[in-house]
């Protein structure tokens, strides 16, 4: 299946309005979200010694949304003088908790700035609920695109008035929800250098709020994306992933053919949750390593 290569139209100033709607979550809860409780004895938890983390408030026209950030300490020598190599993590649908702000100070410790903005800020606090299916329905389901780009776009400018960051090395890392966004931004921004999406969904139902899957911007990436997958993950048919893979060969971008894929065939969908049942070492480690290095490949590091 080709891709059309039509991307959805988006507004130059997404980042000073992606929504109308009012910010409602002002704040990041602590520890882990209780939908995932209690969580696995494998649970890494990664210190702050060495590095800043904390949340920050990220402008979004005339109100903010809260987010995590953490970056090597203050006295370590920045790349170059231009501030550190970014990377904004985008989450699962469990939003900013405790995983993914670990996974923010493993960048940090990387030498990288790690940002998660909390993308579901204006559609309902995730945290506080137990159960994913209400998640989906009453939460994640009326996040749009189009916001989300925006608000990821406005973290990017958030970044580079900060004063620590070198926005020409600009990288987006998701998992799951946000594997998807890894591809959609891939194709929305042109400042992109590289993205890595941990087990996104490539097909799917489309709605007013979801207009495309990222089989249907393949041909408009803008910027290489490293692809993890699992052959067990029983919501991510490894022939949607395939898909993509051809779609991407036939594309015309240097940025599409420069894309590359990892199929674990013992892991499931969320293999690099060490938090969860599903939770699969060896792949999770390899994911981590290739990531790290398909980073630096594209320069981003």
């Amino acid at each position: 299946m080709r891709s059309t290569g039509k991307t959805a139209a988006v507004p130059r100033d997404s980042a000073e309005r992606p929504s109308r709607r009012q910010v409602i979550v002002t704040a990041l809860g602590s520890g882990f979200a209780l939908a995932v409780l209690p969580v696995s004895a494998a649970t890494i938890s990664t210190s702050d010694e060495g590095i800043e983390a904390g949340e920050i408030k990220i402008p979004v026209g005339a109100e903010s949304i809260p987010g995590y950030r953490a970056m090597p300490g203050k006295g370590t020598a920045k790349s170059k003088g231009k501030g550190f190599p970014v990377v904004m993590v985008v989450q699962e649908i469990f939003g900013v908790h405790e995983h993914i702000k670990d996974v923010c100070r493993r960048f940090a410790k990387q030498g990288y700035l790690a940002v998660a903005p909390a993308l579901y800020a204006r559609q309902g606090d995730v945290s506080t609920m137990t159960d994913s299916k209400e998640i989906m329905a009453k939460v994640v389901s009326k996040v749009p695109d189009q916001q989300v780009m925006g608000d990821l776009d406005a973290t990017v400018a958030w970044a580079k008035t900060s004063g620590e960051a070198d926005v020409s090395r600009l990288a987006i890392n998701g998992f799951c929800w946000g594997g998807r966004i890894v591809w959609l931004y891939s194709a929305h921004n042109p400042h992109l250098r590289a993205g890595v999406a941990w087990y996104g969904r490539i097909v799917g139902n489309k709605d007013p709020l979801h207009p495309q899957n990222p089989l249907d911007i393949a041909a408009a990436v803008k910027a290489p994306v490293l692809g993890l997958y699992g052959a067990q993950d029983q919501g991510i048919p490894v022939a949607t992933v395939e898909q993509m893979q051809k779609a991407l060969a036939a594309a015309h971008s240097k940025a599409a053919r420069a894309c590359e894929f990892k199929i674990y065939p013992d892991a499931g969908h969320a293999f690099f949750a060490d938090y969860r049942p599903s939770y699969r070492q060896d792949a999770a480690e390899d994911g981590w390593t290739r990531a790290l290095a398909f980073l630096k490949k594209n320069g981003v590091g």
